[in-house]
């Protein structure tokens, strides 16, 4: 294996994976010519994530695996589903995109993520964790339910077998006797030690084909004497159990095999040849390195996970800014301030993530307080219901957590807090419009799913003091509460030092319109777009009301600005679709007032990736946009398309 320690500037040559336009070449490769790819593979990526940016680590540590799948497995006839896809780089560039690469998670370009629309290789569409088995097993059930042969194979890493949905989908496999084949990814030792020679020795025994052979027929053999078979099992399971963690997943219904080495690439190719061919559900376990071939990678994985394009010079982007950090802070920031000086204020609170203890800046206070942080894993379902749990018993649980993330503990959110009215804060990240990992990190839903809940509080601050005053609210509001916020930094408010709550259910006017009758215009924006609803105000001399509360609405200040105004408009970075604005027309309904109402925010439709500055532009919410909707519908116009109106 060729070793890297700086990314290449230029791109490197690589005469061999030029060559290949589909996987199919690879089946006819030598050892040596298969390595051969796995270098230059290697050195492809490191160059086209220095031009791209973007994810890093994971795709390094997975390339002599991905080789050895394509070249074991008859794809695209036979099924690969990756796991969230944080790892799929180097199956995007050996399917036919190595060129294109350059371009992923740009606009317009490659998704971050396998998707189904792109390519006939990427075989089911991913970006959150832990689907991949469920998604497989669907497949290989269809394929014989059809009567059609073929292999399905799913990829999943260790971080994301810790969810329940993982192993419901092996329960699943083993109770349905599946043709499906399971390559755990383990690249941070959660599984198990690897144990080196031994392991590899009993991986090649145990898929061979005389080993393989011997079973099936020492099965039919002993079935015919009363209790042989069952001792035969038990000696099997044993015998790996001494020297592998197999017991888990054989109990399941799993054929297991491993650990083995995950860049020793033809111990791969025999091995996944080998299991490739047997009947029912198979489970080999892979040890890789997340950044393996870059050195700087191997050193630091969590700081390597992603990263941002080279700089002109050629030389990677500092992990850390060279200079001190600018002022304006980044929200997550915001909230992980704000958590260590609430813990230090009330013994009570406890700190809660699903697998997010970096995105969601909870680090300082996992080093403060350790005995009151909890990370459960991907496991959002058990996040919530953990808080209810301790809710119950007097503590003040704040759950941190992603928007698209808490989508996965919806059922929990109701049924064991709210229905409950449980003491739980929810710290809501990635709200809105987060960028380059598109429609399946997009945090545009929460305030349709979370207004609609009895009891729940839901604040959108429009700058960093705002979110430390409205996670203060949140904390102390005797009930389920959130405070959505977005990804990134905001307009540069200087922070207050002390924890006082915003009032909760109360609206800030900003500025009041000077226009003439007739043409008075209202802008009620919620969260981050009072930024742009600022700079529209002034182009339109309207008022401009920070709402900051989604949920309760403050009734008077919507009834007054629907009294002195000719238009209202609301603006949110969620779907218009049940979201804040609804919550203004209804509102204008219940008390029977009649008025003319736009309603901006995000489209009837799953937005795609790009910097979040052009995707909010593309949505008409950026101040330009903003302006020009509402210039329509002053002359008459019916607005754009992501608008809605009630009368």
């Amino acid at each position: 294996m060729k070793l890297f320690d700086e990314i290449p500037a230029e791109r490197p040559a690589t005469p061999l994976l030029d060559t290949l336009d589909t996987p199919a070449a690879l089946r006819a490769m030598s050892t040596a010519q298969l390595a051969q790819v796995a270098d230059e593979l290697r050195a492809y990526l490191l160059y086209s994530v220095g031009v791209s940016g973007g994810h890093f680590g994971a795709g390094l540590g997975v390339v002599e695996l991905t080789v050895a799948l394509h070249q074991a497995l008859e794809t695209p006839h036979d099924r690969l589903v990756w796991d969230v896809g944080h790892q799929a780089y180097p199956h995007k560039i050996l399917t036919g995109r190595r060129e294109a690469m350059l371009n992923i998670r740009h606009h317009g370009g490659l998704a971050a993520f396998p998707r189904r629309a792109e390519s006939e290789y990427d075989t089911f569409g991913v970006g959150h964790s832990s689907t991949s088995i469920s998604a497989a097993l669907g497949m290989a059930l269809a394929a014989r339910t059809r009567g059609e042969q073929r292999r399905v194979c799913a990829v999943i890493g260790d971080g994301a077998l810790t969810a329940g949905m993982a192993f419901e989908a092996l329960a699943h496999a083993g109770h349905v006797d599946a043709n499906l084949l399971v390559v755990l990814n383990d690249n941070e030792m959660s599984i198990s030690e690897n144990v080196g020679g031994m392991a590899s020795y009993l991986a090649r025994i145990l898929t061979s084909k005389p080993y393989t052979t011997m079973r099936e027929s020492g099965k039919k053999v002993l079935s015919h004497l009363p209790g042989a078979l069952e001792l035969a099992r038990r000696t099997e399971e044993h015998m790996k159990g001494m020297v592998s963690p197999a017991t888990l997943f054989e109990e399941m219904g799993f054929n297991y095999i491993g650990p083995i080495d995950g860049h020793d690439l033809p111990l791969l190719v025999q091995t996944l040849r080998n299991m490739r061919d047997l009947e029912g559900p198979q489970f080999l376990h892979v040890k890789t390195c997340k950044g393996k071939g870059f050195l700087p990678a191997e050193a630091d994985p969590i700081g390597y996970h992603a990263i941002t394009k080279l700089e002109k010079n050629g030389a990677p982007p500092p992990l850390k800014p060279a200079t001190p950090a600018p002022a304006k802070k980044k929200y997550c920031n915001v909230f992980g301030d704000w958590l260590c000086d609430m813990a230090a204020a009330d013994e009570r609170l406890i700190g809660i993530t699903p697998a997010m203890r970096e995105g969601s800046d909870l680090v300082r206070f996992s080093q403060q307080y350790p005995e009151r942080y909890f990370d459960v894993a991907i496991a959002e379902q058990h996040a919530v219901t953990l808080a209810a749990g301790m809710a119950c018993e007097a503590m003040k649980p704040v759950v941190a957590i992603y928007s698209t993330f808490l989508q996965r503990g919806y059922d929990q959110l109701i049924h064991d807090v709210a229905v409950q009215d449980l003491d739980v804060t929810f710290a809501i990240d990635r709200a809105g419009l987060v960028g380059e990992d598109g429609p399946t990190h997009h945090g545009s839903l929460d305030l349709s799913y979370l207004r609609c809940v009895p009891g729940m509080v839901v604040l959108a601050p429009a700058d960093e003091a705002e979110c430390r005053a409205m996670l203060s609210a949140a904390y102390h509001h005797p009930g389920p509460a959130a405070v959505r916020y977005p990804r990134g930094s905001g307009p540069g408010v200087e922070i207050p030092a002390h924890l006082e709550p915003a009032p909760i259910g109360r609206a800030q006017v900003r500025r009041e319109s000077g226009a003439e009758a007739g043409r008075r215009v209202a802008l009620l924006a919620f969260g981050s777009l009072n930024t742009p609803a600022a700079e529209v105000a002034e182009r339109l001399d309207a008022s401009h009301l920070n709402m900051r509360s989604v949920k309760p609405l403050d009734r008077d200040a919507v009834l007054a600005a629907a009294a002195d105004h000719d238009l209202l408009v609301t603006l949110e970075e969620n779907v218009v679709a049940g979201g804040a604005g609804s919550a203004v027309n209804e509102l204008l309904a219940t008390e029977g007032v009649r008025g003319t109402v736009l309603n901006l925010g995000l489209p009837d439709a799953f937005v795609e990736h790009g910097k979040p500055a052009e995707l909010l532009a593309e949505c008409g919410l950026d101040a330009d946009g903003i302006e020009a909707a509402i210039r329509r519908r002053l002359a008459g116009g019916d607005g754009t398309a992501m608008t809605g109106e009630a009368r």
